[in-house]
């Protein structure tokens, strides 16, 4: 069964340190809920720095890469159907990629 990466972007800040333990507690819900299928629970990510032939941009921009997590699944579409029910999709953006073996 292949590994796809869950790349979580962005993600507002919430207002108080109880909304924040709110929404903590909902993902690590959610994390529990997909079982066997998590690879890698979650790694969170800080400040990114973007580097390209033009030069090196040190803002990360308002999409930046704020973390991921690893899951197991038969399918692109049953990847999809995990992250459509993370919580993290409510203050930011998922990408969904399927890892392939080098």
């Amino acid at each position: 069964m292949p590994n796809y990466i869950l790349a979580y972007h962005g993600g507002a800040q919430p207002e108080t340190p109880e909304e924040g333990a709110k929404h903590m507690q909902r993902w690590r819900t959610w994390l529990s809920d997909l079982g066997d299928a998590v690879v890698n629970p979650g790694t969170p990510l800080g400040k990114s720095t973007f580097v390209s032939a033009g030069g090196v941009m040190t803002d990360g921009g308002p999409e930046a890469l704020t973390g991921f997590s690893v899951v197991s699944a038969d399918s692109m579409e049953a990847a999809l159907e995990m992250a459509k029910a993370c919580p993290f999709v409510e203050i930011g953006t998922l990408e969904v990629a399927v890892m392939k073996e080098m």
